[in-house]
């Protein structure tokens, strides 16, 4: 007989409970809790996005059904929905999101090697975008979006290496996208990737006075004038011109005083004339080209958490319980990447998350767990080889 502990009971040996204690302590999360406390309802949340329960309902279900083995959970008593849904109301959401910056600070590290595709250079590289969450308005009625209809934004700021969010903000669904940048504190020398609604004139001549760089599409109707021109270029490889700019409009020019560096790339696959701005003289045309089209990875990790976490069904509809929800679909991620770089798995995050999910009432060490799977998934390759 096997008696180990639950897989869902060994990944939270992962989680740093002195951090989360500390956490709660600065927010007073426990003040006056009797039942509930902060621990247990971040237990029972978690156990709901690892296993993609979409309701609280869900949640307390599967739990009350499996009341005998809470203990060996690591989950101190199962409660009732109205109780977890009073708690993910009131509590206060900034210790989900203090502790998920703690994380933030622990992963990071971990994946600061990791490659950018087409892209040598030793700077840090951040993409900065944000996605919609549809909701009804008339349950989220504070959370307005275009056309009177509901809707949630997360505006994430994505470190490339690893793609591990730096920054999360949770807003409605008319908060301007470019208001965010006011919200983040330029590192130097990083690379901020952004589109053309981030064309701020003002944000962007932070960015630069911090002595960092960013690279985003200019605006149609962007007014300027040529100060020097590159005509060294590589024109068999989509690059149709390298300028230096100045802004010519009095406003733009007021936000935006110094020089700028204009790229236009054509896209032959689309048959489209790209024009990238950036402040950024230091590396070639071609990188700077190479650089915008890495922002991608920011959309597929919007696509990943919205397929594999439970990110566009919400547990509940209070501004405070939508932030608790994805603070901690937020922790889920960097949790699951923590592990595959401890465990030193060859899985992905993906993998490992669709493994653990339908494995958290096992009792095989997670360790041997993934190393089997990596092993069956090698297996399953060599045999394919064969028929090559």
């Amino acid at each position: 007989m096997n008696s180990g502990k639950y897989v869902f009971s060994q990944l939270l040996e992962f989680v740093n409970r002195y951090e989360f204690d500390r956490c709660v302590k600065l927010y007073s999360g426990n003040y006056r809790v009797r039942h509930l406390n902060c621990w247990n309802q971040f237990i029972q949340l978690f156990f709901g996005q690892l296993t993609s329960l979409n309701s609280l309902q869900g949640i307390c279900l599967c739990l009350k059904t499996h009341k005998k083995k809470l203990l060996h959970l690591g989950i101190k008593q199962n409660v009732a929905v109205s109780t977890l849904s009073r708690a993910n109301e009131k509590r206060d959401w900034r210790i989900f999101a203090e502790f998920a910056n703690y994380l933030i600070l622990l992963v990071r590290p971990l994946y600061c090697e990791c490659d950018i595709p087409k892209v040598d250079i030793d700077n840090e590289v951040f993409a900065l975008d944000s996605t919609t969450i549809s909701v009804s308005i008339n349950l989220c009625t504070w959370a307005q979006g275009k056309y009177s209809r509901g809707a949630v934004k997360m505006h994430t700021l994505l470190n490339l290496r690893g793609s591990i969010p730096e920054f999360v903000l949770i807003t409605d669904g008319k908060y301007h996208d470019s208001n965010a940048l006011d919200m983040i504190i330029p590192q130097p020398q990083a690379i901020y990737l952004m589109d053309k609604a981030y064309v701020d004139f003002e944000a962007l001549f932070r960015i630069n006075q911090a002595e960092a760089f960013f690279v985003t599409r200019a605006k149609t109707s962007q007014r300027y004038a040529v100060i020097e021109q590159n005509f060294n270029i590589d024109q068999d490889k989509g690059l149709r011109a390298d300028k230096t700019i100045m802004l010519v409009v009095t406003k733009s020019k007021k936000l935006y005083p110094e020089e700028l560096r204009l790229v236009e790339f054509y896209d032959s696959q689309n048959d489209e004339l790209i024009v990238f701005l950036t402040n950024n003289f230091n590396v070639s045309a071609l990188e700077v080209v190479n650089l915008y089209k890495n922002r991608w990875q920011i959309e597929v990790f919007f696509k990943w958490i919205k397929q594999n976490l439970v990110i566009k069904k919400l547990w509940d509809y209070s501004p405070n319980a939508v932030r608790i929800h994805i603070w901690i679909a937020i922790f889920t991620y960097l949790i699951i990447a923590y592990v595959k770089v401890s465990l030193e798995s060859k899985l992905s995050i993906y993998e490992i998350m669709q493994v653990l999910g339908i494995s958290a009432f096992d009792k095989t060490p997670i360790r041997d767990l993934l190393l089997e799977q990596c092993q069956f998934n090698q297996n399953v390759n060599e045999q394919l080889n064969l028929f090559e």
